[in-house]
């Protein structure tokens, strides 16, 4: 399947992408450095990348969209963008975790890969892969967790085994009390950048091409962390029993 062009999206917190690629070649990459909003950002970034290229909409064969987890809004915004412009120009999408898209980075050669970015509120979003051949399995949900409880949680899951950690946001962790152990293990956390999009890419390109995506119907979020209007009404409810 030669010369497939596929716009990728990252949207899941203030510091999103996007890219596209000719197959696995980076055309053109626009990272989101500015305080605006998502809602007028995204569309002038999107016709930036295509348009460096020397492309239109028309000229994409699929679309790959970081579904979560993430922050609610950014989410929202990138999944009905996707969806639109699935629906207008009848593109085929492929769902892309951003928390795989960091896996994917991971350069140490274990039978693991712990993955985590942050998530605010003195917590991360994280997620457990083991390796199969070229791919990730990851080995329970993703999750929103306090940085010391993953730590702990993927030395659980691995048992004796190392763990080669990839992150944007290494800190997170390293002051952590459970980390020293790991620590002493040799281990290290991979500090990746926080661009996401052109990783999103090529994990969307290889599903395209095996046959594994969606459409706009069934395309859905992944926020993991509850929305803080429905925290703030269950509160609500709660205490007015």
């Amino acid at each position: 399947m030669p010369d497939v062009i596929v716009l990728a999206l990252d949207t899941c917190d203030s510091r999103g992408s996007v890219a596209v690629l000719q197959d696995d070649a980076v055309l053109r990459v626009l990272a989101h450095e500015s305080e605006e909003d998502y809602s007028s950002w995204l569309l002038p970034a999107v016709g930036e990348c295509l348009g460096g290229g020397g492309l239109r909409m028309q000229d994409v064969d699929t679309y790959a969209v970081a579904t979560g987890p993430g922050s609610f809004t950014g989410v929202r915004v990138g999944l009905t963008s996707i969806k639109a412009w699935a629906e207008v120009y009848g593109k085929r999408i492929v769902a892309v975790s951003r928390l795989e898209a960091l896996a994917a980075e991971a350069s140490g050669e274990t039978g693991w890969v712990a993955a985590f970015f942050n998530a605010q509120r003195s917590q991360i979003f994280g997620a457990i892969y083991k390796q199969n051949g070229t791919r990730l399995v990851r080995s329970a949900d993703e999750m929103v967790i306090a940085p010391g409880e993953f730590v702990e949680l993927a030395a659980e899951v691995a048992k004796d085994e190392k763990i080669s950690w990839v992150s944007s946001d290494a800190e997170c962790v390293i002051a952590e009390a459970a980390w020293k152990a790991r620590e002493m293990r040799g281990e290290r956390v991979e500090s990746v950048s926080s661009v996401r999009a052109p990783m999103i890419g090529r994990l969307g390109l290889a599903a395209f091409s095996e046959g594994r995506f969606t459409d706009a119907l069934a395309l859905d979020a992944n926020y993991v962390r509850r929305s803080d209007a429905e925290i703030f009404w269950k509160g609500k409810a709660t205490h007015g029993r």
